[in-house]
């Protein structure tokens, strides 16, 4: 059964200013969501471009003291060698001074003008530049626009003008029949508000002997169109509207990525113009949010905490920056960002977790395997790590169906972890010892191998060029979802890479990433092997102790360590690292703030049972009351992990 074809857009930028990590979290986001549809087989284009009209563009070309259309044609190059720079994988990139976008606008106004739904008038009232509309005063914040720089100016001036307030009716019937259209749901509730008043209607036009940068109107060449009128039209140009069997096949499956300053625009503004021109709307409108500095301020030069994408990209890689813009926060919330943030997410989940668990098991392959996976032959074991394979792609598939992309990353990490106590547990090291173990130490390494290659095809839309060396080291070919995320498919006999290089060598906290030897140098790991050169201590020789570390029986007793099930949890606002987490404990539903967000995503933690401090004074952590304390392990490279109970663990449970 063939799936449904899949049309993702980015907005379309405007060229006044330079790519920045707004334009990179937007576009490297869209292209994760065009690699995943591709990969799991749907027939898949991805859009992305450049905004070059209006009033704004215009001033920024006069302001470099350039001719206009040598300015748009510079920046705009500027995107697309940013876009080159982070891999990503457009069907498309459409400029809107092209004439393929002109011909298509011309057209869909002209429909709009023919269905009476265009009128000439006159109107006096407060206009942002920055945002290049006309704005009420109940949208102003000490003056100005929020987004904006500087406050809206007086403007009276004769206009061409859509009756937008007309279908203001039909939008609001049509977003509360279909709740799912914008995501996340807040975003709705703001739009309905909005549309429980009159919109008034939309001036579309800016009269050429002001603003001659523009598309002319078809009947009335003295006007030009409003800059959002042509930039919104690029989403059906782009796909040949009319004729072109593109339009047909992939608008009906559209997905348009914003962010949230320009939501009334394709939320309002776009809809009511398709419903005139007679054109179907898209199927969903993907709203996301702001990112700020790591001190949770505005980015800004001046306060020294701007996020560079592609200064990063030149220094950790690019598969680094666009696996930490996807993982950082779920997509549709505001969130903070940094370069500390980065270092911290790639050491703990690609350096340590990942990383790690490839060079451990290649190495142990060539050196026991003679450098060739040998057969499988499963235990309980192994069916566990199968079982958990098995149903990773549906799990992964469903988060990001529902724009839970950073959680669909924890999901395939959690695997990885999986694969991580699997091996430890096993002990294949101890196994390679043994000549009467060959058997089970290939079974080992299969799983491990096998693994490693479905965690490899599934982080493949995230970091495009670190999976296909993980599958290359692997001794594999690239392969998609729909192909390769079934157990099983790595021949026995598949030659691993002799000498396979550090995918993720971890990064020292000044930002440089250690020098590593090959996997193949390496010293095998050994966790659960004593010291073979030093001897055992006589029995009767007691260890010695630091009497002031020492706690009494009764001192310890005062601890009252239970069994907590988690209900809810978020992210505490404008931090990096703390969890805000409901739990119950027995028949008491308590507050908790932990510092885990860097391990844990707060989607991930509900319904686990972990273990607290219960008796624990009451804290306040960012104005937020925490009653108890989680118990977690920490190795010597500051991974964290929690300690659990089995979920059937009776809630309130003593520890003991």
């Amino acid at each position: 059964m063939s799936k449904a074809p899949c049309y993702v857009t980015t907005p379309i930028y405007y060229v006044n200013d330079q790519p920045h990590v707004g334009h990179a979290y937007t576009t490297v986001t869209t292209d994760f969501l065009a690699r995943w549809h591709r990969s799991d087989g749907h027939d898949t284009w991805f859009l992305t471009g450049t905004d070059e009209h209006g009033e704004k563009v215009n001033n920024a070309a006069a302001g470099a003291g350039e001719d206009t259309q040598a300015f748009v044609d510079r920046v705009s190059g500027r995107f697309r060698d940013a876009w080159q720079a982070l891999d990503i994988s457009q069907d498309d990139f459409i400029r809107t001074t092209e004439e393929r976008h002109k011909r298509v606008v011309r057209a869909i106004l002209q429909r709009i003008y023919d269905a009476g739904d265009v009128y000439f008038g006159e109107y006096e009232g407060l206009y942002s530049v920055g945002q290049e509309r006309y704005v009420g005063e109940d949208e102003l914040v000490d003056g100005k626009l929020p987004e904006d720089r500087d406050p809206p100016v007086l403007r009276r001036e004769a206009n061409w003008f859509f009756r937008m307030e007309k279908y203001r009716e039909w939008l609001r019937e049509f977003l509360e029949a279909n709740p799912g259209w914008i995501h996340p749901a807040g975003y709705r509730s703001e739009m309905l508000g909005l549309l429980r008043e009159p919109v008034g209607d939309l001036s579309i036009s800016r009269p050429r002997d002001r603003l001659p940068w523009g598309i002319g109107l078809p009947w009335d060449d003295s006007h030009v169109a409003y800059v959002w009128c042509d930039a919104l039209i690029n989403y059906v140009s782009a796909l040949g509207y009319p004729d072109d069997p593109r339009y047909h096949t992939f608008w009906p499956r559209t997905w348009h990525l914003i962010g949230k300053d320009i939501l009334r625009q394709h939320a309002m503004f776009w809809p009511t113009m398709l419903r005139s021109a007679g054109l179907p709307l898209p199927q969903r409108i993907l709203v996301g949010g702001y990112l700020s500095g790591s001190d949770g301020r505005k980015m800004s030069k001046s306060l020294d905490n701007v996020l560079d994408p592609f200064e990063l990209a030149h220094r950790y890689g690019t598969d680094a920056v666009r696996y930490y813009l996807l993982r950082i926060f779920p997509y549709g919330n505001d969130g903070s960002a940094g370069e500390a943030g980065l270092v911290e997410r790639y050491n703990a989940d690609l350096a340590n977790d990942l990383g790690n668990l490839v060079s451990r098991s290649l190495t142990l392959v060539n050196r026991h395997l003679g450098g060739a996976i040998g057969a499988q032959r499963p235990g309980p074991a192994e069916r566990e790590v199968q079982q958990h394979a098995g149903g990773l792609a549906g799990a992964v598939r469903s988060s990001i169906a529902r724009m839970r992309l950073n959680g669909a990353l924890e999901e395939i990490m959690q695997f990885v972890r999986r694969l991580n106590r699997y091996f430890n547990d096993q002990q294949p090291w101890a196994l390679a010892k043994d000549p009467q173990a060959r058997e089970r130490l290939e079974t080992v390494l299969y799983t491990a191998v096998e693994g490693l290659r479905i965690a490899a095809v599934l982080l493949e839309p995230a970091m495009p060029v670190k999976t296909a060396a993980l599958l290359s080291a692997l001794g594999l070919q690239p392969q998609s979802v729909r192909d390769g995320a079934r157990w099983g498919l790595t021949p026995p006999g598949t030659r691993v890479a002799a000498n396979p290089p550090a995918l993720f060598p971890r990064i020292d906290v000044g930002g440089r990433p250690r020098n590593a030897k090959p996997a193949a140098q390496r010293s095998e790991p050994k966790p659960a092997e004593p010291p073979q050169s030093i001897p055992p201590k006589p029995m009767h020789e007691e260890p010695a102790v630091n009497d002031d570390n020492l706690i009494t029986f009764d001192e310890f007793g005062r601890v009252d360590l239970r069994v907590a099930e988690v209900l809810t949890a978020e992210r505490v606002p404008k931090t990096d690292r703390l969890l805000q987490l409901g739990i119950r404990i027995g028949d008491e539903e308590r507050t908790v703030v932990a510092g885990i967000a860097a391990w844990y995503e707060a989607e991930q933690m509900v319904g686990r049972k972990i273990i607290v401090v219960a008796n624990l004074k009451p804290a306040k952590l960012r104005g937020i009351v925490s009653q108890g304390m989680l118990l977690a392990a920490e190795d010597d490279d500051g991974n964290l992990a929690l300690l659990e109970v089995p979920r059937d663990t009776a809630s309130g449970a003593k520890v003991k």
